[in-house]
């Protein structure tokens, strides 16, 4: 995503790189994340000294640069807390019912569902909420999903 921003005669662009989510379990969201949702690995950052680890995934679309950045704090023992700041990644598809199947195929809850044929939420391992809108115009209703009901929250 390229914002421009102008400011009097002062014109400068700025560039979206990446959200940070921190987690417990690289592995279980490493799952999640790339073998679940779909997301590809792009590098990896191994830090002895500082004793972490980032991840950084991207959709692989060409015209999407935008990334999540997973940082692993290797001595991390208590869960994280989840702050009021942060609420929630999303990601266009182009099913949002097949996504969803495949999603719920593979053991993801799917927390509110795609009744509409537009939006649906999940949440990661670590319980980052990420919403799943269908790209274009909203499919019609379809079974299972337009009679599904919430679960728990996102």
């Amino acid at each position: 995503m390229l914002v421009v921003l102008a400011f009097g005669d002062y014109t400068r662009t700025m560039r979206y790189l990446h959200t940070m989510l921190r987690v417990r379990d690289l592995d279980r969201a490493l799952q999640f994340f790339v073998n679940q949702l779909g997301l590809r690995e792009t590098r990896r950052r191994v830090s002895e000294k500082g004793r972490f680890t980032l991840v950084f995934l991207s959709s692989g679309a060409a015209d999407d640069s935008a990334e999540v950045e997973l940082t692993y704090n290797w001595d991390q023992g208590e869960p994280y807390s989840t702050g009021r700041f942060f609420g929630h990644l999303a990601y266009a598809v182009d099913d949002i019912y097949a996504t969803c199947e495949r999603l719920r195929s593979a053991g993801v809850d799917i927390l509110r569902p795609p009744r509409d044929g537009h939006m649906a939420f999940i949440k990661s391992p670590d319980g980052h909420s990420i919403e799943l809108l269908q790209r274009g115009d909203p499919l019609p209703p379809a079974e299972p999903w337009a009679s599904m009901q919430n679960q728990g929250s996102w």
